[in-house]
């Protein structure tokens, strides 16, 4: 339908009028509710991002804390006793806490304030523990007296008590920040409900309004078959008329009862439901329209039909696929939220078996595409095993998806160990590639790369990288364009506990 058309349209036709001004209204409310609803859903969604990243440098500096202590009564264990086995100890536990450190620098690098205490901790650590190992090779040459002297100096109880002031008021920096942002989280979630709150109460009123519109016309459709009654059986151009009247009054009430019935009582339910109900009325229209063309042809405009049956269809098409995408990003922050609050369970895994068992549960899927998994000898690791799976069950599904079918599939998957407390694993193939600009926002919500030909949400990949976070590692990957691609997970051998627990 032309701009021109529709005027004419608007100017001739009050009840029509008042249509397209109530669908208007609701077409933008749910339009601005669904806006409203993706901006709020995207603030929550860094919101919460920013507690995460609190609650995991809280984790990593209460480790810190257990770290240094632990050292600590390893090094006096060995002054008092002798044993070696203290000083091995020792020395692990000092290692655990340079790795922390070195994970704490990293994760503080957005605050300036923690970086300065960040550069005064690692001075204090060292000279905290090198004061320690005077003591200790004094007590490793037997030198008795120096033991006590160095001890009743106190040098390394001043540092230690020293560092310990540091780690809390490093600690309480973050409480303070994790308060705020957890308040700003709220806000945005108010916000949120606002937003929607507003654009029922649109929808509300236009439906209160429609209601009362719809009461009009029944009492003028009433008066005009009054008058038509009164009329002389002798006045039948009158009469003609006056029918005609009626029959376009009797099209308009119908067509506004399926709106009233289909568009605007079901969106007070909710807005896809208000969406199927346009759809509906859209269809009630068209009817209303093939009944116009058998009986009355010259009464149905072409334009208007061209509306009904083109335009309408395709603006509800767009309102239902956007209704729809947000249903599907909203319910998978939610199973991403529900993942996130999950308890982790510390457990051997034998990694050769269970991924043995992964391939072969996606055995048909590598059968269909005429490719083959390639397995080399794993090393063992104590981690979460339901995460596990889940990071490499996406990993592995993520390269039959992707792999490029001009030449047959190959994907490889092997793992070693590291040797310094951690193992490393690595999920390859033949596949498409990702593009350098690429290989960092795959790991991105909702972000996807290249050619969107395969069904998905963008969420996989995401997935696999918070949850190898959670376990206490880290994910990387290689790729080039027609080659292939290499994801690696680097993960502690043993799950730590203050890293690995659900925040």
């Amino acid at each position: 339908m032309s701009f021109s058309a529709l005027l004419e349209f608007l100017k001739g036709n009050s009840l029509g009028r008042s249509i397209v001004v109530l669908l208007g209204v609701a077409f933008f409310a749910l339009l601005a509710t669904n806006i409203g609803t993706y901006a709020m859903i995207s603030a929550t969604r860094n919101d919460t991002a920013w507690v995460e990243h609190t609650y995991q440098v809280r984790r990593l500096i209460m480790g810190l804390s257990n770290a240094s202590l632990e050292a600590e009564s390893a090094g006096r264990g060995y002054v008092i006793t002798g044993r070696q086995t203290f000083l091995d100890e020792r020395s692990g536990a000092i290692g655990r806490a340079e790795i922390l450190i070195d994970a704490l620098d990293k994760q503080t690098r957005d605050n300036a304030d923690q970086q300065r205490r960040l550069h005064l901790l690692r001075a204090l650590f060292k000279a905290r523990f090198e004061a320690q190992d005077e003591v200790i090779e004094a007590r490793r040459r037997g030198d008795e007296a120096a033991v006590g002297r160095l001890m009743r100096a106190g040098r390394t109880t001043g540092l230690s008590i020293e560092l310990r002031r540091l780690l809390s008021e490093i600690d309480r920096s973050e409480e303070r920040l994790l308060r705020d942002r957890q308040e700003q989280t709220r806000r945005s979630a108010g916000v949120s409900a606002l937003v929607n709150t507003v654009g029922g109460l649109l929808i509300l009123v236009a439906a209160a309004t429609s209601i009362l519109l719809f009461r009009r016309s029944l009492r003028a459709v009433q008066a005009s078959r009054d008058e038509v009654e009164r009329l002389n059986t002798g006045l039948e151009q009158t009469v003609r008329d006056r029918t005609d009247d009626l029959v376009r009054a009797n099209a308009e009430i119908q067509r506004f009862a399926y709106i009233v019935s289909h568009d605007l009582r079901a969106p007070l339910v909710n807005v896809m439901g208000y969406t199927s109900e346009l759809q509906a009325a859209g269809q009630a229209l068209e009817r209303q329209i093939e009944a116009i063309e058998a009986g009355a042809p010259a009464l149905a405009d072409a334009e208007a039909v061209q509306a009904i049956r083109e335009d309408v269809p395709e603006a509800i098409g767009f309102i239902r696929a956007s209704t729809a995408k947000m249903d599907s990003l909203i319910n998978a922050i939610l199973r991403l939220s529900r993942e996130g609050r999950r308890n982790l369970s510390v457990e051997k895994i034998d990694m050769n078996q269970a991924v043995a068992a992964m391939t072969d549960a996606v055995n048909h899927q590598v059968q269909e595409v005429g490719a083959v998994i390639k397995l080399a000898p794993l090393p063992t690791l104590e981690s979460d095993r339901v995460g596990i799976e889940q990071v490499f069950g996406n990993l592995v599904d993520n390269a039959i998806k992707y792999l490029d079918r001009s030449r047959k599939g190959e994907i490889s998957i092997w793992g070693r160990d590291l040797g310094n407390g951690y193992v490393e694993y690595a999920v390859s193939d033949n596949g498409r590639g990702i593009a350098p600009r690429d290989h960092e926002r795959v790991f991105e919500l909702f972000r996807r790369a290249g050619v969107q030909d395969r069904a998905g949400e963008g969420l996989g990949l995401a997935f696999v990288k918070n949850t190898v976070l959670r376990l206490g590692g880290s994910i990387t990957v290689e790729s080039e364009l027609g080659k292939g691609s290499t994801f690696r997970v680097r993960l502690p051998k043993r799950l730590i506990a203050e890293l690995g627990e659900a925040a």
